[in-house]
């Protein structure tokens, strides 16, 4: 798999975000075959192209065939991606928490709202970062979820037009005034992933990351008592 890392898909804490990976790989593969065959057909018929000029024939069984086999190809496309539609509307109507993001000029604030938990998110100063922090990404609230739980995401702006991007997780979702953006995911493993705003939203664009922490679910329970209290 190395050989092909520049061209492939980044791993990604994401079930559905997997499913994609999948679905894009065995398009990939189907049209590889397709183009194989088709290339396999043209060089038989150059080499041959005398005896299909002087025969009358008429192929109708290869004429069948090749009306079958793209519809069968088309088939076999349709199927995975309806699978992944009807998966994401369950995730969506079985999600267990929901966190609303707002985007500000130049900060984030998260509201769980079955929780009752809200706080903004800043960007820390180099002088209040910590050993192992990242410069100009950690933030001093993180947003936390649990893992191997639907989390709904709805993520909306208070000002200008931002986008809230965690590319390690593929998620991308623009935040525009009097919009909800909505998406709902599923981490299976824990860790601390980060983004920043993907949309130009002014002079301090480039200064308000995105942190999102997963964790296991006992610690977020431990988590929410802390900011609840």
């Amino acid at each position: 798999m190395n050989y092909f890392q520049g061209y492939m898909m980044c791993f990604s804490n994401n079930y559905f975000c997997s499913m994609m990976d999948w679905f894009h790989n065995f398009n990939c593969s189907l049209l590889l075959g397709v183009l194989v065959f088709v290339f396999l057909i043209m060089f038989f018929l150059f080499f041959n192209s005398f005896y299909f000029k002087s025969s009358k024939i008429e192929y109708r069984f290869s004429e069948f065939m090749l009306s079958v086999f793209p519809t069968l190809i088309l088939f076999m496309q349709m199927m995975p991606s309806l699978s992944m539609l009807y998966y994401s509307g369950i995730m969506y109507l079985d999600s267990s928490v929901t966190v609303k993001v707002i985007g500000h000029q130049w900060y984030w604030s998260y509201n769980y709202s079955d929780l009752g938990i809200e706080f903004d998110s800043y960007m820390k100063s180099i002088d209040s970062l910590n050993i192992g922090e990242f410069r100009l990404l950690e933030v001093d609230n993180r947003c936390v979820v649990p893992c191997d739980t639907n989390i709904r995401f709805c993520v909306t702006s208070a000002d200008v037009i931002h986008s809230w991007a965690l590319p390690s997780l593929c998620i991308k979702l623009d935040a525009m005034s009097g919009i909800l953006s909505t998406v709902t995911c599923n981490f299976p493993l824990i860790g601390v992933f980060y983004g920043q705003c993907s949309e130009i939203c002014g002079a301090n664009h480039s200064f308000m990351p995105i942190v999102l922490e997963v964790t296991l679910l006992e610690n977020f329970v431990d988590w929410c008592y802390l900011m609840v209290n």
